[in-house]
């Protein structure tokens, strides 16, 4: 009779591979209306709006990386502006018994997508606060941003997903 292990099928021994988020915060946001009050009528047209995304992380002790998101947008241009707004979204991760190999990809792909609805929340919270409908970011590929990340590095075209 087979004797069932109860670790969840790890080896005894093998240490389980962890990633959790210790800490998430606000570094840096500003929110910009400069055309207030005269945009905030309803627009005979929908404006443009524009959105970047960057992920950063930095390694803050053995096994914690601080990651960096930042969103980067608005609507309208120049002296057209509805709003504008930049949010530096942060969190502290730590990552325990994983190969140090697969440590940059579930940094910069899995610390932002745990990191990502919160951000949008601000962005969209700002926006209607701001005095405009709610601007609901939509869901980003974390994971195709880190592969054109890894193909700029190496000097290659991106491969397409």
């Amino acid at each position: 009779m087979a004797e069932q292990n109860r670790n969840g099928g790890a080896e005894p021994g093998a240490a389980t591979p962890r990633f959790s988020i210790l800490a998430q915060y606000i570094k840096d946001f500003s929110f910009e209306n400069p055309n207030a009050p005269r945009t905030l009528a309803p627009p005979q047209q929908s404006p443009n709006v524009t959105l970047q995304v960057n992920v950063n992380a930095r390694q803050l002790a053995p096994n914690d990386y601080e990651v960096g998101l930042t969103l980067e947008g608005g609507a309208g241009e120049g002296a057209a502006a509805f709003f504008k707004f930049e949010l530096n979204y942060a969190g502290v991760v730590r990552v325990e018994n994983v190969p140090a190999e697969q440590i940059p990809p579930l940094v910069m792909i899995e610390g932002p997508r745990l990191l990502f609805p919160f951000a949008r929340q601000i962005v969209a919270d700002a926006v209607r606060e701001g005095g405009y409908p709610a601007l609901y970011v939509d869901p980003i590929d974390f994971h195709g941003l880190y592969m054109k990340r890894i193909a700029a590095a190496q000097g290659a075209p991106a491969a397409q997903a």
